[in-house]
């Protein structure tokens, strides 16, 4: 099975080893076989812009035949969920407590964890609308140790509303929907209400009702977004390294932590090898220093495919470039 037969890829690793280039290249690759596919970025440097010399922001845009792109804006995203939390909030809210309200919020924006939860929240949206409209989802992922916030979010977030819900002791029937979320006796943990949502929930006040309604809707969502991403017929993770040291260190600590996770590794890509006709005395010992880094992952990583691409002479940019990488990528074999 191709990588490119997949519904959903994400290529990481650490900043500035050519994640962009090769997700871009990837994405192109998967278009000339005749896939419907979608481009995401998640780094807010928006360097896939960059790659194909246009812009393309937070709206999805053709870059090809069968190939669109979309760049999720971090900062827009924390913007837009907590403009959401905030509508809710005045609903249960008497009019003089808005302006203790809105400074709260304002406080969250600043709030750890805040930016990467609206986004992942984006992610998983994209996700599961990006598989009805495409056959591959291709997300250029930020540097590795983003990656893997964003990879165990679900479970963290899934177990903190289940913890918020717990905590709530002024409503016996928040413990009775609770307990339709653990799977048991036919009953299905993306529908906990079944065919009797209201009759569930008949008993809560409004405030609780709605409150109880968004945190269930958003942990279903997550669950089902980790399920996609650790299903090895449907999704699979794409490690981009150069032959140095610290790529090597940082990616061996990743692929550590993806494991332990159980997500689908397809394999590495590494990047910049020098071609066999550089010459001339430095790069002689360059590519020698080089030959001591390709073996260390040839050792570290001997349980995953390795995809080498050389160095090129100039910058890879624009749909020329990148086609080109793309003839790359598929004579390395993916």
């Amino acid at each position: 099975m191709l990588l490119t037969d997949k519904r959903v890829l994400l290529v990481g690793g650490k900043g500035g080893v050519g994640k962009t280039t090769v997700s871009s290249a990837l994405a192109l690759l998967a278009a000339s076989r005749g896939k419907r596919c979608l481009l995401v970025s998640t780094d807010p440097a928006h360097s896939l812009a960059d790659a194909f010399g246009r812009e393309i922001g937070d709206n999805i845009t053709r870059l090809a035949p069968n190939l669109d792109g979309l760049e999720l804006d971090p900062d827009r995203e924390v913007e837009q969920h907590l403009q959401k939390v905030l509508t809710q909030l005045k609903r249960f809210t008497r009019p003089e407590m808005y302006g203790e309200v809105e400074r709260q919020i304002r406080l969250t924006r600043q709030s750890p964890g805040a930016q990467e939860a609206a986004l992942l929240e984006r992610i998983a949206r994209v996700i599961e609308e990006g598989m009805q409209s495409h056959d591959l989802i291709v997300f250029d992922t930020a540097p590795t140790g983003h990656t893997l916030r964003l990879l165990s979010l679900p479970e963290a977030m899934a177990a903190w509303t289940q913890g918020l819900l717990r905590s709530n002791k002024r409503s016996e029937k928040l413990g009775e929907v609770l307990g339709h979320l653990t799977p048991k006796a036919g009953r299905d943990i993306d529908n906990p209400f079944e065919d009797s949502r209201e009759h569930e929930t008949a008993g809560l006040d409004d405030r609780s009702k709605a409150i109880t309604e968004t945190l269930l809707a958003r942990q279903r969502l997550f669950q089902r977004t980790r399920r996609v991403l650790t299903d090895v017929e449907q999704s699979a993770l794409l490690f981009v390294l150069t032959p140095e040291k610290l790529p090597i260190l940082e990616t061996g600590r990743a692929v550590a932590a993806l494991k332990a996770e159980k997500l689908p590794l397809a394999g590495l890509v590494v990047n910049r090898i020098l071609p066999d006709d550089a010459d001339g005395d430095f790069l002689a010992r360059r590519r020698e220093l080089e030959q001591t880094h390709l073996a260390e992952i040839a050792r570290l990583f001997a349980d995953l495919p390795r995809y080498p691409l050389y160095l090129q002479p100039t910058d890879i940019q624009g749909l020329a470039g990148l086609g080109e990488m793309a003839a790359r990528l598929e004579q390395a074999g993916l």
